[in-house]
């Protein structure tokens, strides 16, 4: 885009509901006129707005792979993200971006890939995942470990289940309790991972969930022999603005807005604690 202060019209073009409990909707936009040159890779974010309700900064969980449209997962929790969810189909909103950097996908060529995520965060891996599997000849092995607090929180679901059917991944779902008809695993994704036990030969490991699941599930890789300058994760729930100007995503010298929101461990461990 030639000024990213400015949002440019996308127009609505299909609302999915993802949660049994309605707070988790997915939007697919499109652009009303022109897309000003916009290009993005997975991991990459940007600012949706409404006029008289603000913006707020959300993932991109569509590829570029999969063509024009773009698709943001909204969870309800604010003015902003309740705006979003009550717009209907053919209604106008603003866009900024792309911002930030992305999954270092380049560096994945020719390597096994371990993508874990969990509940709502699973928006960006979605569309790391679509992209791998638009150039699976690129990778070797891809394992995805998603978890989620029970089933009607995953998100995806029919997209799941066409990938458990493939046979060039490995899928392993798990939910925090055992609830009545799930046959899948049950336990923290920390824990699954432990068990499920991903090689670390030739192999990078892309982590994005919840603060909590990220914080115990780095050091089981690690525990694996994962090297910290091959486990990405994304600090996209820091991204605020999306230029780096409000200074309210910052970490000791860095601006997740622009320098992430994707680090390496080994980049993590470099900067400030702020637990």
């Amino acid at each position: 885009m030639d000024n990213k202060y400015i949002p440019i019209p996308i127009k609505v073009e299909k609302i999915a509901i993802e949660s049994d409990d309605k707070t988790l909707r997915t939007l697919e936009v499109s652009f009303c006129n022109t897309n000003n040159g916009f290009a993005y890779i997975p991991g990459q974010f940007c600012e949706l707005s409404i006029l008289g309700k603000g913006e707020a900064p959300f993932g991109i969980a569509s590829s570029p792979t999969e063509g024009n449209l773009l698709r943001f997962t909204v969870n309800r929790v604010g003015v902003v993200t309740t705006a979003l969810h009550y717009l209907k189909t053919s209604e106008i909103i603003g866009l900024r971006g792309p911002f930030g950097n992305y999954y270092p996908v380049d560096k994945f060529k020719h390597q096994n890939i371990v993508i874990i995520g969990g509940g709502f965060a699973f928006t960006t891996l979605r569309a790391l995942v679509v992209y791998l599997l638009a150039h699976r000849q690129e990778f070797k092995d891809i394992t995805i470990i998603y978890g989620a607090r029970r089933p009607g929180l995953m998100l995806y679901r029919d997209e799941l289940t066409e990938w458990e059917r493939r046979d060039d991944l490995q899928l392993y779902l798990t939910i925090d309790k055992q609830v009545e008809g799930w046959d899948k695993r049950v336990g923290f994704v920390p824990a699954i991972t432990k068990e499920i036990a991903p090689s670390p030969a030739n192999a990078y490991a892309v982590v994005c969930g919840p603060p909590i699941m990220i914080k115990y599930t780095l050091p089981v890789l690690t525990e694996l022999g994962f090297e910290k300058d091959k486990i990405y994760t994304s600090l996209e729930r820091r991204m605020k603005c999306g230029l780096g100007k409000c200074g309210r995503c910052n970490i000791g010298p860095k601006y997740v807005c622009v320098d992430g929101p994707v680090f390496s461990y080994k980049e993590l461990e470099e900067l400030p604690n702020e637990e």
